[in-house]
């Protein structure tokens, strides 16, 4: 009986420990700490609402850092003008700390890519959902008899955004949960402390922040399919829906 307990108690252990590979590199807008792999590649498509569009080619450089670009437009698909967003855009990342049992890994990294419409007017030149622009991101990894459980925070400040009268530095959060090696639930919440001046607050489209959920399924090991259910607490007296959107990621090897 004794034996039994004890091979119980280790094998408890061994599922909650912290995993031995890295944290997927994204959740749904926001980073994790994890990396790609030296000699990968990722390409993703976003397509937001409106027929918005945004294309995104990154590269494992060193199992530390990877480099990215991303270009789209906020109405490619439609019957509307075509309208391009201004320029290609910025994705680094630089992996600082491996996580292990007692720490969890840190990263800095840069991302110009907002998501949503982009104002050109003089005043404001920022996308409806700023960049993160710098940010440092934290994530610590267990096991579970599901699979990965994973919890991700960072602060970030949107440096190329700020003519809309705010340049606070901002805070987020995330969660990943795996239930199968298939599926896996997305939850983020970003507290757009950057959206708090007087232009950005009647422009800002959320209630408290953004909360973003999705589901995510590997249908191939290859091959990711999400989808977002973004900006969950949205303002009622400005919007009436929360936005639906699709990601497909495909990452290989070289």
């Amino acid at each position: 009986m004794k034996k039994r307990i004890m091979i119980l108690f280790i094998a408890v252990i061994y599922l909650l420990k912290a995993q031995e590979y890295p944290p997927p590199t994204d959740l749904i807008s926001v980073p994790t700490a994890g990396t790609l792999m030296r000699g990968s590649f990722s390409m993703d498509m976003r397509i937001q609402d409106e027929g918005g569009l945004i294309f995104g080619l990154s590269a494992g450089i060193t199992d530390r850092f990877q480099f990215g670009m991303s270009f789209g437009s906020p109405n490619l698909i439609g019957d509307d003008s075509l309208d391009w967003y201004p320029r290609p855009e910025a994705k680094l990342k630089y992996l600082i700390l491996d996580e292990n049992l007692s720490m969890p890994a840190f990263a800095i990294g840069l991302n110009t890519q907002g998501l949503g419409d982009y104002w050109r007017q003089d005043t404001l030149q920022r996308y409806e959902i700023k960049a993160l622009g710098l940010y440092g991101a934290m994530s610590k990894n267990w096991k579970s008899l599901l699979g990965n459980i994973g919890l991700h925070a960072g602060i970030n400040h949107s440096f190329l955004e700020t003519k809309d009268g705010d340049s606070d530095p901002n805070l987020f959060f995330g969660l990943d949960l795996e239930f199968n090696p298939e599926f896996s639930l997305l939850l983020e919440y970003n507290s757009a402390l950057n959206e708090n001046g007087m232009t950005a607050r009647t422009m800002s489209i959320s209630k408290g922040g953004y909360l973003n959920a999705a589901f995510r399924w590997s249908f191939v090991e290859s091959l990711h399919l999400e989808l977002h259910l973004n900006n969950l607490l949205f303002d009622d007296e400005k919007v009436d829906y929360f936005k639906r959107e699709l990601k497909i990621t495909y990452i290989e090897y070289f």
